[in-house]
């Protein structure tokens, strides 16, 4: 828990909106997919979608479950959307070879030319985020994000 000097618990007016990290983080990524909504669409993607295919395309199958946490979206929601990801082609489903209730959930070719498509956008608006700032103040930065992450993970993945 983070305290004042005299061990007394800080107030949001306290603190400053502006100063509320994660208040921060969430105009930060809201921003973010506002900026890239458009160039998703244009890639028939959705958010949820680009999320998924992000995820796929950099570590590989998973399950629904593990889809779920990395892309940050409810179960309910990621079902819904590999529902409509696997009618477009993107993904495909299959039972593991260790357990067969378990299904693993892969990018096919067409949803990793898609993701590429739409990644130059994405990593416009990334490299637009950190404009002035240096490599040494994004590493410790990114450093830091991966902290309060473990922090708070309630997932080991």
């Amino acid at each position: 828990m983070i305290e004042d000097l005299d061990g007394r618990t800080e107030t949001l007016g306290e603190i400053g909106l502006n100063h509320f990290a994660p208040y921060l983080m969430n105009r930060i990524m809201g921003r973010y997919n506002d900026t890239l909504r458009g160039d998703l669409k244009a890639n028939g993607l959705t958010t949820a979608q680009m999320r998924a295919l992000a995820t796929l395309v950099s570590i590989g199958p998973v399950t629904i479950n593990e889809l779920s946490v990395l892309s940050v979206f409810e179960q309910s929601t990621m079902s819904r959307t590999l529902d409509a990801m696997e009618a477009a082609g993107f993904v495909r489903r299959e039972a593991s070879e260790t357990d067969s209730r378990v299904r693993l959930i892969h990018v096919t070719d067409e949803g990793r030319r898609t993701f590429e498509s739409a990644w130059p956008a994405m990593h416009a608006v990334y490299s637009a985020m950190f404009d002035g700032v240096g490599a040494d103040e994004r590493a410790a930065f990114v450093a830091t994000l991966q902290k309060i992450l473990r922090n708070i993970r309630q997932h080991e993945i």
